[in-house]
Protein backbone atom coordinates (compact mmCIF):
# COMPACT_ATOMS: atom_id res chain seq x y z
CA UNK A 1 0.00 0.00 0.00
CA UNK A 2 1.12 3.56 -0.72
CA UNK A 3 1.13 6.01 2.16
CA UNK A 4 -0.61 9.32 2.57
CA UNK A 5 2.79 10.50 3.75
CA UNK A 6 4.11 10.77 0.19
CA UNK A 7 1.60 13.55 -0.35
CA UNK A 8 3.21 15.88 2.15
CA UNK A 9 5.45 17.58 -0.38
CA UNK A 10 2.38 19.16 -1.96
CA UNK A 11 1.06 20.68 1.25
CA UNK A 12 2.00 24.25 0.38
CA UNK A 13 0.02 24.09 -2.86
CA UNK A 14 -3.25 23.23 -1.14
CA UNK A 15 -6.16 25.45 -0.34
CA UNK A 16 -9.11 24.88 1.98
CA UNK A 17 -9.21 24.04 5.66
CA UNK A 18 -10.48 20.49 5.20
CA UNK A 19 -7.68 19.56 2.80
CA UNK A 20 -5.01 21.21 4.94
CA UNK A 21 -6.38 19.39 7.99
CA UNK A 22 -6.08 16.09 6.20
CA UNK A 23 -2.47 16.78 5.27
CA UNK A 24 -1.67 17.96 8.77
CA UNK A 25 -2.75 14.66 10.32
CA UNK A 26 -0.70 12.82 7.69
CA UNK A 27 2.39 14.88 8.50
CA UNK A 28 1.96 14.45 12.24
CA UNK A 29 1.37 10.71 11.95
CA UNK A 30 4.29 10.07 9.61
CA UNK A 31 6.83 12.10 11.54
CA UNK A 32 5.76 10.58 14.86
CA UNK A 33 6.25 7.12 13.37
CA UNK A 34 9.75 8.03 12.15
CA UNK A 35 10.74 9.75 15.38
CA UNK A 36 9.99 6.61 17.37
CA UNK A 37 12.05 4.34 15.09
CA UNK A 38 15.31 2.86 16.45
CA UNK A 39 17.93 0.88 14.49
CA UNK A 40 17.44 -2.87 14.62
CA UNK A 41 20.95 -3.25 16.05
CA UNK A 42 19.90 -1.09 19.02
CA UNK A 43 16.90 -3.32 19.69
CA UNK A 44 19.05 -6.44 19.47
CA UNK A 45 21.49 -4.97 22.00
CA UNK A 46 18.73 -3.84 24.38
CA UNK A 47 18.48 -6.21 27.38
CA UNK A 48 14.91 -5.01 27.95
CA UNK A 49 13.72 -6.06 24.49
CA UNK A 50 11.81 -9.34 24.40
CA UNK A 51 13.57 -12.33 22.84
CA UNK A 52 10.69 -13.14 20.43
CA UNK A 53 10.93 -9.58 19.09
CA UNK A 54 14.71 -9.91 18.65
CA UNK A 55 14.28 -13.17 16.73
CA UNK A 56 11.80 -11.53 14.40
CA UNK A 57 14.06 -8.54 13.82
CA UNK A 58 16.91 -10.88 12.91
CA UNK A 59 14.56 -12.54 10.44
CA UNK A 60 13.71 -9.16 8.92
CA UNK A 61 17.41 -8.51 8.31
CA UNK A 62 17.70 -11.84 6.49
CA UNK A 63 14.59 -11.10 4.40
CA UNK A 64 15.91 -7.62 3.65
CA UNK A 65 19.23 -8.99 2.36
CA UNK A 66 17.41 -11.58 0.24
CA UNK A 67 15.19 -8.86 -1.27
CA UNK A 68 18.18 -6.87 -2.47
CA UNK A 69 20.27 -9.86 -3.59
CA UNK A 70 17.68 -12.08 -5.28
CA UNK A 71 14.81 -9.76 -6.19
CA UNK A 72 16.79 -6.63 -7.12
CA UNK A 73 14.67 -4.60 -4.69
CA UNK A 74 16.13 -1.36 -3.27
CA UNK A 75 19.03 -1.80 -0.84
CA UNK A 76 18.51 1.30 1.29
CA UNK A 77 17.55 2.28 4.82
CA UNK A 78 14.02 0.91 4.66
CA UNK A 79 13.26 -1.85 7.18
CA UNK A 80 16.54 -1.33 9.05
CA UNK A 81 14.79 0.32 12.03
CA UNK A 82 11.85 -0.71 14.20
CA UNK A 83 8.93 1.28 15.65
CA UNK A 84 6.60 0.11 18.40
CA UNK A 85 3.36 1.84 17.39
CA UNK A 86 1.39 0.90 20.50
CA UNK A 87 -1.68 0.51 18.28
CA UNK A 88 -2.92 -2.40 16.13
CA UNK A 89 -2.46 -0.75 12.71
CA UNK A 90 -0.18 1.77 11.06
CA UNK A 91 -3.19 3.65 9.70
CA UNK A 92 -6.80 3.19 8.59
CA UNK A 93 -7.97 3.39 4.99
CA UNK A 94 -11.36 4.71 3.91
CA UNK A 95 -12.70 3.25 0.65
CA UNK A 96 -15.99 4.43 -0.85
CA UNK A 97 -18.16 3.44 -3.81
CA UNK A 98 -21.63 4.47 -5.04
CA UNK A 99 -24.59 2.40 -3.84
CA UNK A 100 -25.02 0.74 -7.24
CA UNK A 101 -21.46 0.64 -8.57
CA UNK A 102 -18.23 -1.19 -7.80
CA UNK A 103 -16.05 1.65 -9.08
CA UNK A 104 -14.26 3.18 -6.07
CA UNK A 105 -14.20 6.90 -5.51
CA UNK A 106 -10.83 8.58 -6.02
CA UNK A 107 -9.09 11.44 -4.24
CA UNK A 108 -6.40 13.38 -6.05
CA UNK A 109 -3.21 14.81 -4.55
CA UNK A 110 0.09 16.28 -5.68
CA UNK A 111 2.80 13.69 -6.50
CA UNK A 112 0.68 10.60 -5.81
CA UNK A 113 -2.03 11.59 -8.28
CA UNK A 114 -5.46 10.05 -7.80
CA UNK A 115 -5.84 7.12 -5.40
CA UNK A 116 -8.86 5.02 -4.50
CA UNK A 117 -8.65 5.47 -0.73
CA UNK A 118 -7.85 8.02 1.97
CA UNK A 119 -5.58 7.04 4.83
CA UNK A 120 -5.72 8.28 8.41
CA UNK A 121 -3.35 7.68 11.31
CA UNK A 122 -6.30 7.98 13.68
CA UNK A 123 -9.04 5.37 13.61
CA UNK A 124 -11.52 7.93 14.95
CA UNK A 125 -10.76 10.39 12.14
CA UNK A 126 -11.09 7.62 9.55
CA UNK A 127 -14.45 6.58 10.98
CA UNK A 128 -15.64 10.19 11.06
CA UNK A 129 -14.77 10.64 7.38
CA UNK A 130 -16.47 7.33 6.61
CA UNK A 131 -19.60 8.54 8.39
CA UNK A 132 -19.59 11.70 6.26
CA UNK A 133 -19.44 9.62 3.09
CA UNK A 134 -22.22 7.29 4.26
CA UNK A 135 -24.40 10.34 4.99
CA UNK A 136 -23.88 11.33 1.34
CA UNK A 137 -25.13 7.94 0.17
CA UNK A 138 -21.86 6.10 -0.42
CA UNK A 139 -21.00 2.54 0.51
CA UNK A 140 -17.96 2.72 2.80
CA UNK A 141 -15.30 0.46 4.26
CA UNK A 142 -12.92 1.60 7.00
CA UNK A 143 -10.10 -0.93 7.34
CA UNK A 144 -6.89 -1.08 9.35
CA UNK A 145 -3.63 -1.24 7.39
CA UNK A 146 -0.56 -2.90 8.99
CA UNK A 147 2.05 -1.42 6.62
CA UNK A 148 2.58 1.03 3.78
CA UNK A 149 5.26 2.46 1.52
CA UNK A 150 6.40 6.07 1.28
CA UNK A 151 7.85 5.31 -2.19
CA UNK A 152 11.38 5.98 -0.97
CA UNK A 153 10.65 9.49 0.33
CA UNK A 154 11.46 8.17 3.80
CA UNK A 155 13.22 5.07 5.11
CA UNK A 156 10.19 2.98 6.05
CA UNK A 157 10.68 1.23 9.41
CA UNK A 158 9.58 -2.22 10.51
CA UNK A 159 6.38 -1.80 12.53
CA UNK A 160 4.91 -3.56 15.53
CA UNK A 161 1.69 -3.94 13.50
CA UNK A 162 3.28 -6.72 11.41
CA UNK A 163 6.54 -7.81 13.05
CA UNK A 164 4.98 -10.91 14.63
CA UNK A 165 3.51 -12.24 11.38
CA UNK A 166 4.61 -15.78 10.46
CA UNK A 167 7.88 -15.65 8.52
CA UNK A 168 6.37 -16.27 5.07
CA UNK A 169 3.77 -13.53 5.53
CA UNK A 170 6.43 -11.18 6.89
CA UNK A 171 8.58 -11.73 3.79
CA UNK A 172 5.57 -11.24 1.53
CA UNK A 173 4.72 -7.90 3.12
CA UNK A 174 8.27 -6.54 2.94
CA UNK A 175 8.66 -7.55 -0.71
CA UNK A 176 5.35 -5.86 -1.53
CA UNK A 177 6.18 -2.56 0.14
CA UNK A 178 9.71 -2.42 -1.30
CA UNK A 179 8.28 -3.00 -4.77
CA UNK A 180 6.44 0.31 -4.49
CA UNK A 181 9.85 2.01 -4.37
CA UNK A 182 10.82 0.50 -7.73
CA UNK A 183 7.96 1.67 -9.97
CA UNK A 184 5.09 4.06 -9.34
CA UNK A 185 2.52 5.21 -11.90
CA UNK A 186 0.93 8.40 -10.64
CA UNK A 187 -2.84 8.14 -10.35
CA UNK A 188 -3.09 4.41 -11.07
CA UNK A 189 -3.66 2.55 -7.81
CA UNK A 190 -4.66 -0.66 -9.58
CA UNK A 191 -1.43 -0.78 -11.61
CA UNK A 192 0.75 -0.01 -8.60
CA UNK A 193 -0.84 -2.47 -6.20
CA UNK A 194 -1.10 -5.29 -8.75
CA UNK A 195 2.59 -4.83 -9.62
CA UNK A 196 3.60 -5.01 -5.95
CA UNK A 197 1.38 -8.07 -5.46
CA UNK A 198 3.04 -9.83 -8.40
CA UNK A 199 6.50 -9.09 -6.94
CA UNK A 200 5.51 -10.31 -3.48
CA UNK A 201 4.11 -13.59 -4.83
CA UNK A 202 7.13 -14.36 -6.99
CA UNK A 203 9.49 -13.21 -4.27
CA UNK A 204 8.03 -15.26 -1.45
CA UNK A 205 8.08 -18.40 -3.58
CA UNK A 206 11.80 -17.92 -4.18
CA UNK A 207 12.42 -17.04 -0.53
CA UNK A 208 10.63 -20.15 0.74
CA UNK A 209 12.52 -22.35 -1.70
CA UNK A 210 15.88 -20.99 -0.51
CA UNK A 211 15.39 -20.19 3.16
CA UNK A 212 12.14 -21.70 4.36
CA UNK A 213 12.13 -24.85 6.47
CA UNK A 214 9.35 -27.47 6.09
CA UNK A 215 7.31 -25.92 8.90
CA UNK A 216 7.51 -22.42 7.39
CA UNK A 217 6.61 -23.72 3.94
CA UNK A 218 3.64 -25.66 5.30
CA UNK A 219 2.40 -22.65 7.27
CA UNK A 220 2.65 -20.39 4.25
CA UNK A 221 0.98 -22.95 1.98
CA UNK A 222 -1.97 -23.05 4.40
CA UNK A 223 -2.08 -19.23 4.54
CA UNK A 224 -1.91 -18.91 0.76
CA UNK A 225 -4.56 -21.58 0.26
CA UNK A 226 -6.98 -19.72 2.53
CA UNK A 227 -6.12 -16.43 0.84
CA UNK A 228 -6.89 -17.85 -2.60
CA UNK A 229 -10.13 -19.42 -1.34
CA UNK A 230 -11.20 -16.08 0.08
CA UNK A 231 -10.24 -14.22 -3.09
CA UNK A 232 -12.29 -16.64 -5.22
CA UNK A 233 -15.24 -16.07 -2.92
CA UNK A 234 -15.01 -12.30 -3.31
CA UNK A 235 -14.52 -12.45 -7.06
CA UNK A 236 -17.57 -14.69 -7.40
CA UNK A 237 -19.84 -12.22 -5.64
CA UNK A 238 -18.25 -9.19 -7.24
CA UNK A 239 -19.10 -10.66 -10.66
CA UNK A 240 -22.68 -11.25 -9.53
CA UNK A 241 -23.02 -7.65 -8.42
CA UNK A 242 -21.48 -6.31 -11.62
CA UNK A 243 -24.08 -8.25 -13.61
CA UNK A 244 -26.86 -7.03 -11.32
CA UNK A 245 -25.93 -3.37 -11.63
CA UNK A 246 -25.93 -3.69 -15.44
CA UNK A 247 -29.44 -5.16 -15.55
CA UNK A 248 -32.27 -2.97 -16.96
CA UNK A 249 -34.32 -3.00 -13.74
CA UNK A 250 -35.25 -0.24 -11.32
CA UNK A 251 -32.92 0.81 -8.53
CA UNK A 252 -35.19 -0.43 -5.75
CA UNK A 253 -35.02 -3.98 -7.12
CA UNK A 254 -31.26 -3.70 -7.55
CA UNK A 255 -30.90 -2.64 -3.92
CA UNK A 256 -33.07 -5.53 -2.75
CA UNK A 257 -31.06 -8.07 -4.72
CA UNK A 258 -27.80 -6.42 -3.64
CA UNK A 259 -28.71 -7.02 0.01
CA UNK A 260 -29.55 -10.66 -0.76
CA UNK A 261 -26.20 -11.08 -2.54
CA UNK A 262 -24.26 -9.85 0.46
CA UNK A 263 -26.25 -12.15 2.74
CA UNK A 264 -25.32 -15.07 0.49
CA UNK A 265 -21.67 -14.01 0.59
CA UNK A 266 -21.67 -14.08 4.40
CA UNK A 267 -23.37 -17.47 4.44
CA UNK A 268 -20.83 -18.95 2.05
CA UNK A 269 -17.98 -17.46 4.09
CA UNK A 270 -19.26 -19.32 7.16
CA UNK A 271 -19.08 -22.56 5.19
CA UNK A 272 -15.59 -21.67 3.99
CA UNK A 273 -14.45 -21.12 7.58
CA UNK A 274 -15.64 -24.60 8.46
CA UNK A 275 -13.52 -26.05 5.65
CA UNK A 276 -10.55 -24.21 7.18
CA UNK A 277 -11.16 -25.81 10.55
CA UNK A 278 -12.62 -22.64 12.00
CA UNK A 279 -9.77 -20.28 11.03
CA UNK A 280 -11.10 -16.76 11.71
CA UNK A 281 -8.38 -14.57 10.22
CA UNK A 282 -10.76 -12.92 7.76
CA UNK A 283 -13.48 -12.16 10.28
CA UNK A 284 -12.38 -8.55 10.66
CA UNK A 285 -13.17 -8.03 6.96
CA UNK A 286 -16.81 -8.42 8.07
CA UNK A 287 -16.49 -6.00 11.00
CA UNK A 288 -18.63 -3.42 9.19
CA UNK A 289 -21.78 -4.05 7.15
CA UNK A 290 -20.74 -5.44 3.75
CA UNK A 291 -20.89 -2.98 0.90
CA UNK A 292 -19.64 -2.24 -2.60
CA UNK A 293 -16.59 -0.60 -1.03
CA UNK A 294 -15.44 -3.98 0.30
CA UNK A 295 -15.47 -5.53 -3.16
CA UNK A 296 -14.21 -2.46 -5.03
CA UNK A 297 -10.77 -2.89 -3.45
CA UNK A 298 -10.44 -6.48 -4.72
CA UNK A 299 -9.82 -5.26 -8.27
CA UNK A 300 -7.18 -2.85 -7.02
CA UNK A 301 -4.87 -5.60 -5.80
CA UNK A 302 -5.60 -8.52 -8.09
CA UNK A 303 -7.05 -7.85 -11.55
CA UNK A 304 -3.76 -6.99 -13.28
CA UNK A 305 -1.59 -9.51 -11.40
CA UNK A 306 -1.77 -12.25 -14.10
CA UNK A 307 -0.47 -9.78 -16.69
CA UNK A 308 2.46 -8.79 -14.47
CA UNK A 309 3.26 -12.45 -13.83
CA UNK A 310 3.27 -13.14 -17.56
CA UNK A 311 5.60 -10.18 -18.08
CA UNK A 312 7.89 -11.44 -15.29
CA UNK A 313 8.13 -14.86 -16.93
CA UNK A 314 8.79 -13.29 -20.33
CA UNK A 315 11.60 -11.00 -19.15
CA UNK A 316 13.70 -13.74 -17.45
CA UNK A 317 15.03 -11.58 -14.63
CA UNK A 318 13.83 -9.05 -12.09
CA UNK A 319 15.92 -6.12 -13.39
CA UNK A 320 14.58 -6.69 -16.91
CA UNK A 321 11.06 -7.05 -15.51
CA UNK A 322 11.31 -3.76 -13.62
CA UNK A 323 12.57 -2.01 -16.76
CA UNK A 324 9.58 -3.34 -18.70
CA UNK A 325 7.18 -2.21 -15.97
CA UNK A 326 8.73 1.28 -16.00
CA UNK A 327 8.05 1.45 -19.73
CA UNK A 328 4.44 0.51 -19.09
CA UNK A 329 4.17 3.13 -16.35
CA UNK A 330 5.22 5.79 -18.87
CA UNK A 331 2.23 4.96 -21.09
CA UNK A 332 -1.29 6.24 -20.52
CA UNK A 333 -3.46 4.31 -18.10
CA UNK A 334 -5.78 2.65 -20.59
CA UNK A 335 -2.93 1.53 -22.83
CA UNK A 336 -0.91 -0.09 -20.03
CA UNK A 337 -3.97 -1.85 -18.63
CA UNK A 338 -4.83 -3.20 -22.09
CA UNK A 339 -1.28 -4.49 -22.56
CA UNK A 340 -1.30 -6.29 -19.21
CA UNK A 341 -4.69 -7.87 -19.88
CA UNK A 342 -3.45 -9.02 -23.30
CA UNK A 343 -0.33 -10.53 -21.72
CA UNK A 344 -2.48 -12.52 -19.32
CA UNK A 345 -4.76 -13.76 -22.12
CA UNK A 346 -1.95 -14.71 -24.46
CA UNK A 347 0.32 -16.40 -21.91
CA UNK A 348 -1.94 -18.06 -19.32
CA UNK A 349 0.64 -20.70 -18.40
CA UNK A 350 3.42 -18.15 -18.06
CA UNK A 351 1.16 -15.99 -15.89
CA UNK A 352 0.94 -18.76 -13.30
CA UNK A 353 4.64 -19.56 -13.36
CA UNK A 354 7.34 -17.77 -11.45
CA UNK A 355 10.86 -17.05 -12.57
CA UNK A 356 13.51 -19.76 -12.55
CA UNK A 357 16.57 -18.98 -10.38
CA UNK A 358 19.00 -16.52 -11.95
Amino acid sequence: MIAVAVLLAGLAALGGCAQIGYYAQAAQGQFALLADARPIDDWLADPQAAEPLKEKLKRVREIRRFAARELALPDNGSYTRYTDLKRPFALWNVVAAPALSLKPEEWCFPIAGCVSYRGYYSREQAQAFGAELRARGYDVQVAGVPAYSTLGWFDDPVLSSFIHYPDGELARLIFHELAHQVVYASGDTQFNESFATAVEEAGVERWLAEQGDPRTRAAYAAFEGRRQDFLRLLLKYRAQLEDLYDEPIDDAEKLRRKAATFTALKDEYRQLKQSWGGYAGYDRWFAEPLSNAHLAAVATYHDLVPGFKALLAREHGFPQFYAAVRRLAAEDREQRHDELLALARNAPLAASRTLPPQ
